[in-house]
């Protein structure tokens, strides 16, 4: 968390909460409204100040309000920033990948130490070069191959994920 935003907390302990005017999409883009965060410095801002409360709703913290975000899919987006190299949606690396999950539609989610992650759709097609399976059968084991291990990937609804995974996707 920036530094500001601790010294406004200080200042302006109760400042309300908002819901319902900041999304998380799921290729890993800031939504307002009016459409995408465009503006680096504010996005950088964003990514910076994201957190989780105890109970799974996610938040940017402006200042001393924090702004709840509606999530898409989950509260992480995967991007391969390399072809053997995976970072967030706000820029952190990924060391590790723990776990691995298609769902019905064929979105694949990854859990690292970021927690649960959506990877974006535009790099499945190349992340697939880690997989090892037949990928048209629902039935077929599939495995990953990932920083010298190798992972089964499971199957998962979307309905199952955010309980599965303990985040709110929509927070009051």
């Amino acid at each position: 968390m920036d530094e500001a935003v601790r010294q406004a907390l200080a200042k302006w302990p109760n400042v309300p909460s908002c819901t319902g005017w900041l999304r998380l999409s799921r290729r890993g883009e800031w939504c307002v409204p009016e459409g995408p965060i465009r503006h680096p410095g504010l996005r950088g801002f964003i990514n910076r100040n994201f957190e989780a409360t105890a109970d799974g709703r996610w938040f940017f913290q402006n200042g001393p309000q924090q702004v709840f975000v509606n999530l898409d899919y989950t509260p992480t987006i995967l991007h391969l920033a390399a072809p053997d190299r995976l970072e967030t949606h706000t820029g952190k690396p990924v060391a590790a990948v723990s776990g691995a999950w298609f769902d019905e539609e064929g979105s694949l989610l990854l859990a690292t130490e970021h927690g649960i992650g959506l990877l974006d759709d535009r790099d499945l097609a190349a992340f697939c070069a880690h997989l090892d399976g037949d990928l048209e059968s629902a039935d077929a084991p599939l495995s990953l191959a990932w920083a010298g291990q190798t992972l089964p990937v499971g199957r998962i609804r979307q309905t199952e994920v955010a309980s599965r995974f303990g985040f709110v996707a929509r927070p009051a």
